[in-house]
């Protein structure tokens, strides 16, 4: 944190619990754990990243008594609204297990959602990927973090790949797609991520030469080109949760 300070000036913090499955485990660890991190004064909240099918209401519970006092976020990892695209990329959980953790954290109230989603999954097209936008924006959600498909070693889509069964995205196809789900998603919702990436040799595709700050710009870029903006083609009467 003191080289964040240092570097951005920055004055508070919202720990985040980002690897992993951050719900995975009982109570009385969870809050050990949440306890720590908010032992330093300057952190002022909690994201915690977790699957929809690893959210009880005993831990929904415990994650609702920070919101007394904190900023607290959950992250949900659903990459896709559709089955198919989640079993053939081995998810191991359905939209449906999503949707009920979506309405199950709402219902608690206090508690901000923000949803991961994947543009270039294996077997989507355009109109996949769009209505995944359409759908999660009707949810009432909070967040959102846009990643690309990217390849790692040691992967089942490695192989995938290496038979030539996986397309991947270019640069230039993804920041179309970035666009066009922006264009479809509530302006009310926090778009906290705009492009992913892989950490040291992992990656084996795309290897795009632009770096985050460059994809940053011609995403805004295109949309002023467009003449375009988050929100424009949003629909709300698109059918929401019940």
């Amino acid at each position: 944190m003191e080289y964040l300070k240092r570097r951005y000036g920055a004055e508070k913090f919202i720990a985040y619990f980002q690897a992993f499955t951050n719900t995975y485990a009982d109570v009385d660890t969870l809050k050990a754990r949440y306890d720590e991190a908010l032992l330093n004064k300057d952190v002022i909240g909690l994201s915690i990243g977790t699957r929809p099918d690893c959210i009880t209401d005993e831990i929904l519970a415990l994650i609702y008594t920070y919101t007394k006092k904190y900023h607290v976020w959950v992250e949900y990892g659903l990459q896709s609204i559709h089955d198919r695209t989640l079993q053939l990329v081995n998810r191991g959980h359905d939209y449906d297990s999503f949707e009920d953790a979506v309405i199950r954290t709402k219902n608690r109230g206090g508690i901000k959602i923000c949803v991961h989603v994947i543009l270039g999954l294996p077997g989507e097209d355009r109109n996949d990927m769009m209505e995944t936008a359409r759908t999660v924006s009707s949810m009432g959600i909070d967040g959102i973090k846009l990643h690309h498909l990217y390849i790692a070693k040691d992967t089942a889509m490695a192989e995938d790949y290496a038979n030539g069964n996986i397309k991947i995205l270019k640069v230039e196809e993804y920041v179309s797609l970035a666009c066009d789900f922006l264009e479809r998603i509530s302006p009310d919702i926090v778009v906290q991520r705009l492009v992913g990436d892989t950490h040291g040799d992992s990656l084996i595709a795309p290897v795009w030469k632009a770096t985050k700050g460059e994809i940053f710009a011609a995403i805004t870029n295109e949309l002023k080109h467009r003449n375009s903006y988050q929100g424009s083609k949003y629909t709300p009467s698109y059918p929401a949760l019940p």
